[in-house]
């Protein structure tokens, strides 16, 4: 395995990959060095653009990175589990997790930051005492001091105002204090530049489901409901939203899942797409996703 900052030819760095080497060689590479995935087709004109100015910053980091192409015509399940919605989409993984990426062509100056931010993250010299900072603060934020980990935030914007995991802190803080308002004035305030990425969705998603919480029913009410009618389709969304309010995600994600397998296209696909918004809001790593993402794919591709 490389070393990060160590040289290795182009053909070690840049790699076509599918559908049976993604977990080898992006996940599981990705614990020693970052790895960008340019998720691609053929047919897509700024993919031609954009994969050879990737493939540059990325020979150009010496190292510090490496890439993976994915054509998602031939990969369509890894597809449909990180949901792309369009294409050119790039993805970074850092120790097995998405980390940062953006949808659609963008300039090179912008290709060049991204590639740098990602080899930041991983442990470059730039970014490290904020990210010290940032574990700091979400420490506070897990033990509950909700307003201490929300200054923290701030200060860490104010050393570094495109932050995207700042920025989604201080959102989640916002959360945790019962100000809806206010995290979305904070999300709405992010530069665009740092819209698409992972942490940002995750809040956005965040978001969306603590406006859903505020208007959640009885768990003990809906449960009797859905009882006495299996197939009363309202019933049980509103059953598994509140069940996720009420701190159940696990509940709630296994109501949703058995929505979908009832009548996947309810609601235009209400069960699917509400699943999609847990699984943004949580870790990617979190059981919960895990469980979930494995049991909702089995059902697509059965």
């Amino acid at each position: 395995m490389l070393e990060l900052g160590g040289a290795a030819p182009a053909a070690d760095l840049i790699k076509d990959v599918t559908e049976q080497d993604f977990m080898a060689e992006v996940v599981e590479a990705s614990q020693q060095v970052p790895v960008i995935v340019d998720f691609w087709a053929p047919w897509c004109g700024p993919c031609k653009t954009l994969g050879p100015q990737l493939e540059a910053a990325v020979t150009a980091a010496k190292g510090a990175v490496k890439m993976a192409k994915v054509n998602v015509d031939q990969a369509q399940m890894i597809a449909g589990q990180l949901q792309i919605q369009s294409i050119p989409t790039v993805y970074a993984f850092w120790q097995g997790q998405p980390i940062d990426g953006f949808q659609g062509a963008v300039p090179e100056s912008e290709i060049k930051a991204f590639v740098e931010r990602v080899v930041q993250a991983a442990g470059g010299d730039a970014s490290g005492g904020l990210d010290d900072a940032l574990d700091a603060a979400d420490e506070m934020l897990e033990a509950g001091a909700a307003t201490d980990a929300a200054q923290t935030y701030a200060a860490i914007l104010g050393e570094d105002p495109a932050n995207a995991r700042a920025y989604a802190g201080m959102v989640q803080a916002h959360l945790a204090l019962e100000d809806l308002e206010q995290a979305e004035a904070i999300l709405n305030g992010a530069p665009a530049e740092i819209s698409g990425t992972p942490e940002l969705e995750a809040a956005h998603a965040q978001l969306e489901l603590a406006k859903q919480a505020a208007d959640a029913g009885p768990v003990a009410e809906l449960t009797a409901q859905v009882e006495a009618d299996p197939d009363n389709h309202q019933a049980r969304f509103d059953l598994a939203q509140a069940l996720y309010a009420s701190g159940d995600g696990e509940a709630a994600v296994e109501q949703f899942l058995e929505l979908f397998r009832r009548d996947r296209e309810w609601n235009d696909g209400a069960a699917k797409a509400q699943l999609f918004t847990i699984f943004d809001a949580l870790k990617p790593n979190d059981p919960v996703v895990l469980n979930g993402r494995r049991k909702l794919s089995s059902m697509i591709f059965a």
